[in-house]
């Protein structure tokens, strides 16, 4: 099992190198592989039974910690007692502050699992907020049997067309998210080619940079997209965002924009996937 949280590989080397391998096609083009629903076998246990997942995360005892040997923001993983709902978490009490440049806060972790949830993405695991030996930090969970994506072959994935569905996905989430910090070492795969989002505590400041681009996006995110409002960002993530919930609208914006771009330019059948 592999859960790294790591901060070492360039965004244009994810642009250029893994996620090339299987290049998204531009519109009009033909998937070699119709799309299909994300499988949601794997490592994703917590579908379905987040509630009590997140309460778990936030009260299980917490028997002993370990150092994550890689990673900058030098993260720790707490261990539970064997059978509970999980195995351990990622804890990171990182204040809100500007650190090495970048601003870092453990509350984005959180609210990326928040947002996560109220567009149906089920790619980010669930976080909490922890107290753990007098600091406040982001209690995420550990997820299982995964690797990094540098290290799968995403030309063997079983199902190109679903894969490519779920690299949209990750694509318009970092930048409605304006994650700057997306890399080989902050995406995990499991074994049923599930893709898992983690590391964002440089996520949902208010820089308007996107560094993906985005051709193609299911109807389902799409619309919950632009069903997103100010009110239901406020209420659940009013107390997390650093900028409160107008960057994240902006974004949000301009990424709904560049798809009705599209549409006009190739039609809703070349844009729009299932």
């Amino acid at each position: 099992m592999i859960h790294r949280h790591v901060h070492a590989l360039a965004l244009a080397g994810l642009l250029t190198t893994t996620l090339a391998a299987q290049q998204a096609p531009a519109p009009g083009q033909q998937e070699s592989v119709p799309g299909a629903p994300i499988p949601v076998a794997g490592s994703k246990a917590w579908l379905g039974n987040e509630t009590e997942v997140e309460e778990f995360l936030k009260t299980a005892k917490v028997v002993k910690f370990s150092n994550v040997p890689v990673g900058v923001t030098k993260p720790r993983r707490g261990f539970f007692e064997p059978g509970g709902l999980a195995g351990s978490i990622v804890f990171k009490p990182l204040q809100p502050s500007r650190k090495s440049g970048f601003w870092e806060s453990y509350k984005a972790e959180i609210a990326a699992y928040e947002l996560d949830k109220i567009l149906s993405l089920g790619m980010v695991p669930p976080t909490v907020e922890r107290k753990i030996d007098g600091e406040y930090g982001s209690a995420q969970l550990w997820v299982e049997h995964c690797t990094l994506l540098k290290e799968r072959d995403v030309k063997t994935a079983p199902d190109i067309g679903a894969w490519n569905r779920q690299v949209y996905r990750q694509r318009v989430w970092d930048n409605l998210v304006a994650n700057i910090d997306r890399n080989q070492g902050n995406l995990l795969v499991d074994q049923a080619w599930n893709l898992i989002l983690i590391d964002h505590s440089r996520a949902f400041t208010s820089t308007m940079q996107m560094p993906f681009p985005m051709r193609k996006i299911d109807r389902e995110l799409y619309t919950k997209l632009k069903a997103l409002d100010e009110a239901t960002i406020k209420e659940r993530l009013g107390k997390l965002l650093m900028d409160g919930p107008k960057p994240l609208l902006k974004r949000r914006d301009k990424i709904v924009e560049n798809f009705e771009k599209l549409i006009a330019q190739y039609g809703e059948a070349a844009v729009l996937i299932p």
